[in-house]
């Protein structure tokens, strides 16, 4: 049996259509509507809050403290893809700075999401270019360890596979299954008339949850027959 080679070139990713749309939708409503699932640690947090970025995972898994791989990937991923960068969460020394990020706006990619540190805070609100990470140090990094590109990764906590539908806001990062992408766009906006409806509800007095003295029956915390 043939190994994989550490480059996988290749890859199939979310329709552009399919991202154009998860892109009008909060990383929340899509973690909803996806079973509560998907979402990245919290340390995976966007640079500025007013950045948001979608579209397909092009994955990276490189040694902590070492960007070798990163480099490589930039010179592959295609316009529109996300760099997701599994850094094991190191946050001892950055993987990436202005240069990488400005060559990867350059390239046209989509943004940058990295389970590990970064650095040139200041400079990267300027690029106006979206970028998600564990944090900052101004340590810089080696090249010199090989990695995987193209591989199934974890990174902030969850599997991310290449191609899969990312999307991150100010809340974090979300990600779906490719295949399972396509279909959640419609429960997506189903999602976004039930919350306007409850918004519009809320608006005129009706704040109580009408699902509420169920849950609560059903936790024990109410006896039949009895509500709040």
């Amino acid at each position: 049996m043939s190994q994989l080679p550490e480059i996988i070139r290749d890859i199939e990713r979310v329709a552009p259509e399919v991202v154009a749309k998860a892109k009008t939708f909060q990383a929340a409503i899509l973690a909803d509507v996806a079973g509560r699932r998907g979402t990245m640690h919290a340390r995976v947090a966007p640079v500025s809050d007013k950045m948001i970025v979608a579209g397909p995972a092009f994955t990276v898994e490189v040694r902590p403290g070492d960007n070798l791989m990163i480099h490589a990937a930039i010179a592959l991923a295609q316009p529109g893809d996300v760099l997701v960068i599994d850094g094991k969460g190191d946050q001892t020394a950055a993987l990436m700075g202005t240069l990488m990020l400005s060559a990867c706006k350059k390239r046209g990619l989509a943004g940058v999401i990295v389970d590990g540190a970064i650095r040139d805070k200041l400079e990267i609100l300027e690029l106006d270019f979206p970028v998600f990470s564990a944090g900052f140090n101004p340590a810089g990094p080696t090249k010199y360890v090989p990695g995987r590109i193209n591989h199934p990764i974890g990174a902030g906590g969850i599997t991310v596979n290449p191609g899969d539908l990312v999307v991150g806001d100010a809340d974090g990062v979300t990600v779906i299954e490719r295949a399972k992408a396509p279909a959640m766009m419609d429960l997506a906006v189903k999602k976004v008339a039930d919350e306007a409806a409850r918004l519009e509800a809320i608006g005129r007095g009706d704040t109580a949850s009408k699902w509420l003295p169920a849950a609560l029956r059903a936790a024990g915390v109410l006896k039949e027959g009895e509500s709040l």
